[in-house]
């Protein structure tokens, strides 16, 4: 199977999370990485949910190069598709569906750069494919994989393969996810006088944030935090005091801050009306360009149109954040050929040029990162 019609594969598959359902994908790239030799081993998530790891010419004590990657996708939106989303359709330079670009033309990429890889030409220390169930929503399966102790052995460097156009990125923001929460005293809604209305402190809160400017230090690579309300919602109905409402609060972090000193700041400004439960805590993920494998990465990317985007540093969240964590602060680069700003569209895409160029880089780093 080809890297092109392995993509049209797995873009068949539908792995909206929610609900996710990505065991029979994770089954069938666990099946075609078995028959090449890999040993391979699935963990329940959840019902139909599972991660797979795969891994070839790795030994109890070997550090191996990790390539990581997640099955799932976000939901499709509300406006209409022009390709139908799970067929993988080609027009001209372009394979269209919902993770085309984030980020299952990645995971084909990995897996036929593994596989045509013969096994006298893997390197000592082997290589290990880490995918996961459950990423989009704040890297969730990854850190159940770490928290039940089925994140393997040792690793010596992460490739993480979330869309970059093929550019390494060596640093991301991490995340805090909180749930903000108001509570009142019910009325009815003749009377409000009588009641507490949780909707007024929420929208109150809602305020403070939008009005909110991070001070702490500028990160030279990842700028400031950032701050979004995504999700509220409150009340009972119409013609009654709201004694409940709740709303998400999503902080993106940078390497220059402390997440706890940003949990207190946010405690402060909302101030007792509001109660804050933490969803996620992930750190940002730094990898210094001085590092050899950084440099090795780069002399593989290496391309006239690129040299003035380095060193990239991204927005955005990916499971880098609990391998380079869980490994003891490995390098790790974030490197996938889809296209960043087609993540999460409709019509999403990703060029087939740049999905078989992701072959061939996945496979020079793999026959080159111990050297």
């Amino acid at each position: 199977m080809d890297v092109i019609s392995l993509t049209q594969k797995l873009i068949s598959f539908n792995t909206i999370n929610p609900p996710g359902n990505e065991a029979h994908m994770a089954e069938f790239a666990g099946e075609l990485l078995a028959g090449n030799g890999f040993s391979v081993r699935y963990y329940d998530y959840a019902q139909g949910r599972k991660h797979l790891i795969a891994e070839k010419g790795v030994t109890d004590d070997s550090k191996p190069l990790i390539f990581s990657g997640h099955f799932d996708t976000v939901p499709l939106g509300n406006m209409k598709w022009g390709y139908d989303p799970l067929s993988g359709e080609i027009t001209g330079d372009k394979i269209y569906g919902r993770g085309s670009s984030d980020m299952k033309s990645a995971l084909a990429a990995m897996i036929i750069a593994s596989i045509g890889v013969p096994s006298k030409e893997i390197p000592e220390d082997g290589i290990r494919l880490i995918f996961t169930a459950a990423e989009e929503l704040g890297c969730q399966g990854i850190q159940h994989l770490a928290d039940n102790n089925n994140l393997p052995g040792n690793a010596g460097v992460v490739i993480v393969g979330e869309p970059t156009a093929n550019i390494p990125a060596i640093s991301h923001k991490g995340a805090i996810y909180l749930n903000a929460v108001a509570h009142g005293k019910t009325a009815h809604s003749s009377m409000p006088e009588l009641g507490d209305n949780a909707i007024y402190k929420a929208a109150r809160a809602i305020m403070k944030i939008e009005k909110l400017k991070f001070t702490q230090k500028k990160d030279d690579l990842l700028g400031f935090p950032s701050i979004n309300v995504g999700k509220i919602s409150g009340g009972l109905n119409i013609n009654s005091v709201a004694d409940h409402a709740e709303f998400t609060i999503d902080i993106r972090t940078t390497a220059s801050v402390s997440h706890n000193e940003i949990i207190n700041q946010m405690e402060v400004i909302l101030g007792d009306e509001i109660k804050l439960e933490k969803l996620v805590d992930l750190q940002p993920v730094y990898t210094s360009e001085d590092d050899p494998f950084v440099q090795m990465v780069y002399k593989i990317c290496s391309k006239k149109d690129i040299q003035g985007l380095l060193p990239l540093a991204l927005a955005y969240l990916t499971d880098g954040s609990v391998l380079q964590k869980f490994y003891g602060n490995i390098p790790t680069i974030i490197l996938g050929p889809g296209q960043p700003e087609m993540a999460h569209k409709t019509d999403e895409f990703c060029y087939i040029s740049k999905i078989e160029e992701a072959v061939s880089i996945y496979k020079n780093i793999i026959l080159n990162w111990r050297n």
